[in-house]
């Protein structure tokens, strides 16, 4: 018995030591960054531009992965069923990683199936006018929807994205009757806004933007308390005494499967950290309509707020799919 006690202790040291090894010299092969959109978005840049500065801090090829669809939940879910050892990871946007899970039944994760590494960046949303509406600011805006009850529409790019979730916010704070028309993706939504077959849409700042700056669209206004450092010129929209409570961003995330190690997710945090200090990067994404994320974010805190902001615009609002 004593000898069988022995040689079980030797297993459980030599196992322990094994893994502590492993977890001291991580990473020792490529990571996989998971984007659960297409390439060319707003997160698939995100994702490029950080792996470029965390292969660099890391020591290995960082390689991204565009698992497309179900508005990103099917690149999270891969994330999700990944081995916790840190060599596939997710960056995400708060659609799939806060927002899918409340509006279909589909979504079977959590967020309490990811390992939080730190916010990359955000951008706010923006709510633009056909150039052909006559629309030319918020006022106009706000007064036409009023007298014209349930006559106008403004378009996103889906049911339960965070455009969405925008734009029903505004809907709720301006007591205000719009119908929401999802559209496949930004680029159909553009066709309609440049064809006037609907007045209004929502977008992320970097995607209408352009349309903005060569007089196609008009902005109304962006959807975070205050102006974005990009964009001083166009007010916040919660510079409008009714819709003062607006406060609601497109943020970006990088998150392990659930139960990472504990220094393999001290690794990636201390890259990260690191990462959103390059010059290089923060040029590029803050060029894009982002503002680079503070360092030390609480995540567990910060995850669980967003996730109660946006439960209460969906139960509002009455969004399933």
């Amino acid at each position: 018995m004593k000898t069988l006690l022995l040689r079980c202790l030797a297993a459980a040291a030599c196992s322990a030591a094994v893994l502590a090894s492993a977890q001291t010299v991580y990473p020792t092969k490529p990571i996989t960054i998971v984007v659960g959109y297409p390439p060319g978005g707003s997160t698939d840049l995100m994702a490029r531009t950080l792996g470029t500065e965390l292969s660099t801090r890391l020591g290995v090829p960082v390689v991204i992965d565009n698992v497309g669809g179900a508005g990103g939940s099917i690149g999270a879910q891969k994330v999700v069923r990944a081995a916790p050892d840190g060599y596939t990871l997710l960056v995400g946007a708060n659609n799939e990683i806060a927002i899918s899970r409340l509006v279909s039944a589909s979504v079977k994760y959590e967020i309490k199936d990811f390992t939080p590494l730190g916010l990359i960046a955000s951008q706010p949303m923006l709510l633009v006018a056909s150039a052909k509406s006559g629309v030319k600011n918020l006022d106009q805006f706000m007064a036409q929807v009023k007298a014209n009850p349930g006559k106008f529409s403004y378009g996103s790019s889906g049911v339960g994205t965070g455009l969405h979730l925008a734009g029903e916010m505004v809907k709720d704070q301006g007591g205000l009757f719009l119908t929401h028309i999802p559209y496949r993706g930004v680029a159909p939504l553009v066709n309609d806004l440049l064809g006037s077959n609907i007045e209004f849409g929502v977008f992320v700042l970097s995607s209408g933007l352009p349309y903005v700056q060569n007089g196609q669209m008009v902005a109304l206004g962006t959807t975070e308390q205050k102006r974005s450092a990009v964009t001083p010129q166009i007010p916040a929209l919660a510079e409008n005494p009714k819709l003062k409570g607006i406060d609601i961003s497109t943020w970006f995330a990088l998150m392990g499967p659930a139960n990472l190690p504990e220094p393999v997710a001290s690794r990636l945090k201390k890259a990260l950290g690191e990462s959103l200090q390059s010059p290089d990067l923060r040029k590029k994404l803050e060029a894009s309509g982002s503002a680079i994320a503070p360092l030390n974010v609480d995540m567990p805190k910060f995850l669980a707020e967003e996730t109660l902001k946006y439960k209460k615009i969906v139960d509002f609002a009455k969004i399933k799919e």
